[in-house]
């Protein structure tokens, strides 16, 4: 094979097995310190919603970090995206394995998701590695928020979800805190706009579908 297809195809393996695989997880999932009652048909089904939109979330990061990644020149800061994407990846299985529990299923649109998230990540790495590291840094404080939301919103009895999500959010917030570390620099307004509005779009969407 030419060699200077290699990233490419390696970046196609990343995007599939994103996609389409089952990610290995190289930590245990967060489990409830206590057994919960059986949940509710309609418990049940809020509940696969919520952790669905979580899932496109992680899908996003993947494909953002992956993106970032490849966009960089600098070593250390390529490191930095993939240790991240590693990190994303624990959160992948937990909510596979949770859907699963749950009886439902990831987006049906999850190859649009990662597209277009793909390409946000090659549109902020070609912007510098600061900017890069910017879109990071917003990108985890909306994410976090948005985990908070659903913490309130997942059934009451549902104690699995939400001890992958509690972590989950912990996770998020340490990878912000990286990112402002390394050298983030805050987004302008409108762009941090057109992020929770496009963010709007894709959990609302990612929801039913």
């Amino acid at each position: 094979m030419n060699r200077s297809m290699d990233p490419f195809v390696a970046l196609a393996d990343d995007a599939l097995r994103t996609l389409f695989a089952r990610p290995p997880a190289a930590r245990e999932t967060p489990k409830a310190a206590q057994p919960a009652p059986p949940l509710t048909d309609s418990e049940r089904r809020e509940a696969g919603a919520l952790m669905r939109v979580n899932h496109v979330g992680e899908v996003c990061a993947q494909a953002l970090y992956t993106a970032q990644a490849a966009s960089t020149r600098d070593p250390a800061l390529r490191e930095h995206f993939l240790e991240a994407a590693r990190e994303e990846t624990d959160h992948l299985a937990w909510i596979r394995e949770r859907l699963q529990e749950l009886g439902a299923r990831p987006s049906l649109l999850n190859p649009l998701w990662y597209a277009g998230a793909f390409g946000l990540g090659l549109v902020a790495g070609r912007l510098g590695d600061k900017i890069s590291l910017g879109f990071v840094a917003e990108t985890e404080r909306q994410v976090e928020a948005h985990l908070d939301g659903h913490l309130g919103r997942l059934p009451p009895g549902d104690a699995s979800s939400r001890a992958v999500v509690t972590q989950m959010k912990l996770d998020e917030a340490r990878h912000a805190a990286h990112a402002w570390s390394a050298g983030a620099v805050e987004l302008p307004a409108p762009a941090r706009a057109l992020m929770r509005a496009a963010a709007k779009v894709m959990t609302t969407v990612a929801h039913r579908v």
